[in-house]
């Protein structure tokens, strides 16, 4: 655990020095601003449900900004291999710099946001439920963004293309149900619409806690941590 927590701490502190977090953060905090007044002035609801909804999309591209130079910088510098030759598992460097994602991601969306909330008091008194649903399913769909992001970083050392592999892995995911009208009924299209990823959130945006919707969140995030490790571990052996 403790070379988990230095391997976050170090990449938390990578992200605050370079000009990325402070970027990403500001174009990820205005759009969020942007659509929130917009939906509230539009539907005049106190909910919280319709910006989550139209954020998906928005994460989509934020998160591989956010996780492109993880493992790419640390190939294109060759200090990769002093990380994986130092007393840590391969895991343990997947997990940390994950974490140091995740932890800036949680940071950039709940300390600014939850002013949301009291805002919403102008309209009536919100359902806090759905609110509290909300953010659980904006979490898990953020840290599986992230997860995937890893794994991009990982398969090669340019942050460009990091970051264009894991937004086509995201699309792919993201509209996996649109190619259910090309295979037709059957086990594969069955599967195309579990793994399409706006499927597993909408409930949770309106409130409805399914654990189908938490299991398939934490086996993405397992999935593609896994994947990262493994690629990692093929360059132990070059």
């Amino acid at each position: 655990m403790r070379n988990i927590w230095a391997i976050t701490l170090r990449e938390l502190k990578a992200y605050f020095v370079s000009p990325i977090a402070y970027v990403v953060s500001a174009l990820f905090l205005v759009a969020m601003g942007y659509l929130f007044a917009l939906i509230l002035i539009n539907s005049r609801e106190a909910s919280l449900r319709y910006l989550f909804n139209n954020m998906i999309f928005v994460l989509l591209i934020m998160a591989p900004a956010l996780t492109m130079r993880l493992l790419a910088e640390e190939q294109r510098m060759g200090t990769i291999e002093l990380l994986l030759t130092s007393p840590v598992h391969d895991w343990q460097v997947v997990l940390g710099k994950f974490l140091g994602s995740f932890i800036l991601f949680v940071v950039m969306l709940i300390a600014p946001t939850l002013y949301y909330v009291l805002i919403l008091q102008v309209f009536g008194p919100p359902d806090y439920g759905p609110i509290l649903t909300g953010y659980l399913g904006f979490l898990l769909l953020g840290a599986a963004y992230l997860a995937v992001g890893v794994f991009g970083s990982s398969v090669t050392q340019n942050q460009i293309i990091a970051f264009f592999v894991s937004l086509v892995i995201l699309l792919l995911m993201w509209l996996a149900d649109a190619a259910m009208n090309v295979f037709g009924s059957g086990p594969l299209s069955d599967a195309l619409v579990y793994i399409a990823l706006p499927r597993h959130f909408g409930d949770l945006f309106r409130g409805i806690l399914d654990t189908t919707d938490i299991v398939y969140a934490l086996s993405i995030i397992a999935i593609f941590l896994f994947l990262a490790t493994q690629v990692l571990q093929t360059r132990r052996w070059r």
